[in-house]
C-alpha cells in the first residue's frame, strides 16, 4: 500500500508540473530518511558490535585482572611469608649481632688479658733472668763458701782431734801423777772439790788446797802448754762455785774472789818459766759462777759439795766457730735422717 500510494503520488506529481515537483521532494527526504535509518541502523548494529567487542574485552579483562587480582593474592600472601621470614631472620640476625658483639667483647676482654699475661710473662721472664743471674752468683759464692767450708771443716777435725788428744793426755798424765782428778770426757774440764781449798765463806786458799796445785798444776800446765798443743790453745778459764746458801750476789763475789785467787797462785808459782807466764798471762781468765751452776743429786736435788767447786776448763782457738759447726751439722744430719 505504501508503494502503492507513492507510485500513485509519482503518477500524480507526473500529471502536474507542481505535484511533480513535491514528489521528488518527498522522494528524496523518504531516501534521506532511509539513509539516516541505515546509518543510524548500521551505527547501532556497530556500536552494539563495538559494545559486544568491548564487553568482551572487559569480561576478559575482568578474567585477567581476577587473575592477577589472585595472582596479586598470592604474591602477598608469599610476600606475607616472606615478611615474617624476613622477619625471623632479622630476629636470627640481631641474635647473631648480639652474640658477634658479646664475642667481640669476650675476645677484646680475653685480648686484654692476654697482653696482661704477655706483660706478666716478660716480667716473669726478667725476674727469672735475674733469678738465673743471681742464682748463677749464688752458685759461685756456693763453690767458694764449699770450698772455704772444706777448709774449716779440715780445721774442724784438726781441732776435734786436738781436744780428744789432749783430754787423752790429761787423763794419763794425771793418772800417772796419782791425782784424783776425772777429766770430762766432752770438753776436758776437770772439777777440785773447793773445801780442799777454802774455808766456808772464804777466798783464802788453804794449805791444803796449795798443796794440791803444786801438784796439779805442772802436769795440767805440762800437757796444754806442750809444743804440740800451745797452737791450738785458745783460753784457759778457772771458774769459783758455790752452792744455794746465801744471796747470789754474795755468792758471786766469793765465787769470783776465789776463782781469782786460784788463778794468781798460779801465775806466782815458782816452777814455771817465763814463756808460761807470758801465755798464761794471755790466756789465763778467772771467773765466779755463784750459783748459776748448781749440781744435783740422782733425786734431783741439791749436792751441796758437788756445787761447791772448782773447774778448770779449756777453749782451744776457733771453739765457738767449731762448737756452731757442730751443731749445724748435726741438725743438717737430723734432718737428712728425717723422712
Amino acid at each position: 500500500m505504501a508503494r502503492q500510494s507513492i507510485h500513485n503520488r509519482r503518477a500524480g506529481r507526473g500529471a502536474t508540473g507542481g505535484g511533480a515537483s513535491w514528489i521528488s521532494y518527498s522522494d528524496m527526504m523518504a531516501a534521506l530518511l532511509l539513509i539516516f535509518v541505515l546509518i543510524l541502523t548500521y551505527s547501532l548494529y556497530q556500536y552494539f558490535t563495538m559494545l559486544e567487542t568491548k564487553t568482551a574485552e572487559l569480561e576478559e579483562q575482568q578474567a585477567l585482572l581476577l587473575a592477577q587480582q589472585t595472582l596479586l593474592d598470592d604474591r602477598e600472601t608469599e610476600l606475607k611469608d616472606l615478611q615474617l621470614s624476613l622477619s625471623a631472620k632479622q630476629t636470627e640476625l640481631d641474635e647473631a649481632n648480639a652474640a658477634l658483639l658479646t664475642r667481640e667483647q669476650l675476645l677484646a676482654a680475653l685480648q686484654a688479658q692476654l697482653k696482661e699475661k704477655e706483660a706478666a710473662l716478660a716480667s716473669a721472664t726478667v725476674k727469672l733472668e735475674e733469678q738465673q743471674q743471681a742464682l748463677a752468683s749464688a752458685t759461685v759464692k756456693l763453690e767458694e763458701q764449699q770450698q772455704a767450708l772444706a777448709l774449716q771443716a779440715a780445721r774442724i777435725d784438726d781441732l776435734v782431734g786436738v781436744r780428744t788428744n789432749i783430754i787423752r793426755d790429761l787423763s794419763s798424765s794425771l793418772s800417772a801423777a796419782d791425782l784424783k782428778a776425772t777429766v770430762d770426757p766432752n770438753n776436758g774440764s776437770i772439777v777440785l772439790d773447793s773445801a780442799v781449798f777454802f774455808e766456808t765463806g772464804k777466798s783464802d786458799i788453804k794449805e791444803e788446797g796449795k798443796r794440791l796445785l803444786d801438784r796439779f798444776i805442772p802436769v795440767y800446765l805440762n800437757v796444754l802448754l806442750s809444743d804440740q798443743y800451745a797452737d791450738y790453745l785458745g783460753e784457759i778459764i778457772i771458774e769459783g762455785h758455790t752452792d744455794s746458801t746465801g744471796t747470789y750476789d754474795n755468792n758471786l763475789k766469793l765465787s769470783q774472789q776465789r776463782a781469782l785467787q786460784v788463778a794468781l797462785y798460779v801465775l806466782n808459782m815458782p816452777g814455771l818459766s817465763r814463756q808460761q807466764v807470758a801465755l798464761l798471762q794471755q790466756i789465763l781468765t778467772a771467773t765466779g759462777r755463784s750459783w748459776a751452776d748448781l749440781k744435783y743429786d740422782q733425786n734431783g736435788q741439791e749436792d751441796p759439795e758437788a756445787s761447791r767447786r772448782v773447774e778448770f776448763k779449756f777453749s782451744l782457738r776457733d771453739s765457738d766457730m767449731i762448737e756452731e759447726m757442730q751443731r749445724i751439722l748435726q741438725e743438717n744430719d737430723l734432718g737428712d735422717t728425717q723422712p
